[in-house]
């Protein structure tokens, strides 16, 4: 009896892998169709876009950059004179000192003639005490206000912001971000051009700037970078921006704007409560609860994408760092899934209750308990000498080619729309990178998703420590490296 269920187990295991093999590759070719419709009309529809007509207009929003600071003392003033460069006119910059234990706020007093203003501080969302609001009396530094609070995380330091802000619109960014000159303009279009659905907040394409050539806070020279673990980030956001996110986008199903760069309405987000300090998602959290807002006040709205490289960022290089950031992210994605059971194949919620919702829960939050149950299952079978060779190695054939082509069609499309990487080495090494993740990184992947649900499970919170080396120019590596030999 016993044997008999047992088996029965070993067969339904192995229909369910099967299923949901099948059902990656038609989700996936469905997201590159769906992708490269959005791309194609995002492409025609802005053609012929004068961007100049937008900042001379009297009719654009005003913009609060809202930018948390955590121990930033070594790159904190030219963060924020990059900010203040950015060409809009309706502009205020607001940097958060959350508590620094270096002298984040002593920098930004000298760079910039701070002085502590009586300023009339309405907690519209409940924070950490603020300590003082800061400006400076030179016209020059007119845009940038400076909040000193206590520390209580990234969250909680945006929403002392969110109370300071006074703009139409909320730029909810990382201070260690770099933003193109004209990423506020094209990030505020889609708020200007609303028709029939309002739109209630747009997510940007974040670039990755390891190696990279960066002048006057401006990327220019895209380089891939040297290391294999930076290589397969910029294949991974090429797949999660201009594909999924772009795929997305199409069915108005996105529920996850990057909180290193991301514009909200300021009314919405206060009328929601702000950010959710409660959990390392806030990001797609506030968007969720954003959404559920809209739908259950009957209110036609979309979350906008503009898939144009506006921000870089640095990501991480080492092992260590990058399975923190991972072991988060899963952990977020996780929390923010089950405060919003409700939404969870419910008609009510359209397109976020039935596509968005499964989507993520089955590809993303159960991906890594899936295939490392798949890669167990598979061990079982071979101890039970119950294992098919052909039926393994064709079905890892299929997987493996499907992977290839997705990741092969991430980099087409960055080249026809945007075509930043000009060496052909650095594609040629990208294209090297795609043919060996699936052995030299993924499993990994696999692996630290697990230990992210274990760590949930156990009530682990918290970032981890995150640490940045910096933005340098490739030459100014190689120089280091130089005079270190």
């Amino acid at each position: 009896m016993y044997n008999y269920l047992f088996y029965l187990l070993i067969e339904f295991l192995g229909i369910f892998f099967l299923v949901m093999s099948l059902s990656v590759v038609v989700v996936y070719v469905i997201i590159m169709i769906l992708s490269a419709i959005e791309m194609r009309n995002h492409r025609r529809r802005n053609r012929f876009t004068d961007y100049e007509d937008i900042i001379s207009s009297p009719l654009v929003p005003e913009v609060s950059i809202v930018a948390p600071a955590f121990n930033e003392a070594e790159s904190i003033v030219q963060n924020a004179k990059s900010l203040l460069s950015l060409h809009y006119a309706k502009l205020e910059v607001i940097i958060i000192n959350d508590g620094s234990k270096d002298d984040t706020l002593a920098r930004l007093v000298e760079a910039f003639d701070l002085v502590k203003v009586p300023f009339a501080y309405e907690e519209s969302i409940p924070t950490a005490r603020v300590n003082g609001v800061y400006k400076s009396p030179n016209s020059s530094f007119e845009k940038l206000i400076v909040v000193d609070k206590e520390n209580g995380g990234k969250a909680d330091a945006l929403n002392a912001g969110i109370n300071v802000s006074s703009g139409e619109l909320l730029a909810c960014i990382d201070v260690d971000c770099i933003l193109s000159s004209d990423s506020i303009l094209k990030m505020v279009r889609p708020f200007m051009s609303e028709v029939n659905r309002k739109v209630i907040a747009v997510g940007g394409v974040i670039g990755i700037a390891n190696n990279c050539d960066i002048t006057d806070g401006t990327v220019t020279k895209y380089r891939a970078p040297d290391s294999l673990l930076g290589r397969f980030q910029v294949i991974e956001y090429f797949r999660a921006f201009l594909m999924g996110r772009m795929a997305a986008n199409r069915i108005n199903g996105l529920i996850l704007i990057s909180g290193a760069f991301g514009f909200f309405r300021r009314d919405l987000v206060l009328e929601v409560g702000g950010y959710l300090t409660k959990t390392v998602g806030e990001d797609m959290e506030l968007i969720v609860r954003m959404r559920r807002h809209m739908e259950e006040k009957g209110v036609p709205y979309k979350v906008d994408f503009v898939p144009d490289p506006l921000c870089w960022t640095e990501v991480p290089e080492t092992v260590d760092i990058l399975s923190k950031q991972r072991n988060r992210w899963i952990r977020g994605t996780i929390e923010t899934l089950q405060l919003h059971q409700k939404i969870k194949l419910n008609p009510k919620y359209g397109v976020m209750g039935m596509v968005s919702y499964p989507y993520w829960s089955l590809f993303e939050k159960f991906a890594p308990i899936i295939e490392g149950g798949g890669i167990l299952y598979t061990l079982l079978l071979i101890l039970l000498g119950d294992f098919s060779v052909f039926f393994f190695i064709a079905l890892f054939i299929v997987m493996y080619l499907l992977f290839v082509m997705v990741s092969s069609f991430s980099i087409l499309f960055e080249q026809i729309f945007y075509n930043n990487y000009k060496d052909k080495k650095d594609l040629n090494r990208l294209i090297r990178t795609i043919l060996v993740e699936p052995f030299a990184i993924h499993p990994q992947i696999i692996w630290w998703g697990i230990r992210g649900h274990w760590d949930f499970i156990k009530g682990k919170g918290g970032w981890g420590k995150m640490i940045h080396g910096g933005f340098k120019k490739a030459e100014d590596k190689k120089k280091l490296k130089t005079t270190q030999l």
